[in-house]
């Protein structure tokens, strides 16, 4: 399994959320597709905004450590017709237990609970170099065109 690091939600040109994992050397990054609500739930967590009320993937953290559970690691694993699959690695008082999660539920949990992010080898093959993806140039026009000048407005277009 290769370590990532969740780098930053993207929008890509049909404006749609783009979850961007980078290897540890920020060579090479692995772009999965999400839905908006994953995005804002990501992007959340990744700005450290804590809501008034539990979210959906804050709600899953609260009810693992009130079972004494606590998720050791999330990987993707595989990918079926352009469909990334991954699995959550749970530790639980009778021992361990993987679950099947979409990668999007499982990033989401793992920033909340500092869980290592991995990709299989089969997965790896399926990133890109940084300079396929867009350069910042690029994506700072876009947030001209979309009117968003910095991250804060980014994760307000989110909500």
């Amino acid at each position: 399994m290769i370590p990532v690091q969740v780098k930053e939600i993207a929008l890509d040109v049909s404006l749609s959320p783009v979850v961007l994992l980078v290897d540890e050397e920020e060579n090479r990054a692995l772009p999965i597709w999400v839905g908006p609500l994953e995005a804002q739930s990501i992007a959340m967590a990744l700005q450290g905004v804590i809501t008034p009320r539990p979210m959906t993937h804050d709600l899953m953290k609260t009810v693992c450590d009130n079972l004494g559970a606590s998720v050791r690691s999330v990987e993707i694993n595989d990918i079926h017709d352009g469909t990334y699959y991954a699995k959550l690695n749970i530790q639980t008082i009778s021992g361990e237990c993987i679950l099947d999660s979409r990668p999007s539920d499982a990033i989401a949990l793992a920033l909340r609970t500092g869980a290592p992010v991995y990709i299989s080898e089969k997965v790896a093959e399926y990133t890109l170099s940084v300079e396929e993806l867009v350069d910042e140039s690029q994506q700072q026009e876009l947030r001209k065109i979309l009117g968003l000048e910095g991250p804060e407005d980014l994760k307000k277009s989110l909500h």
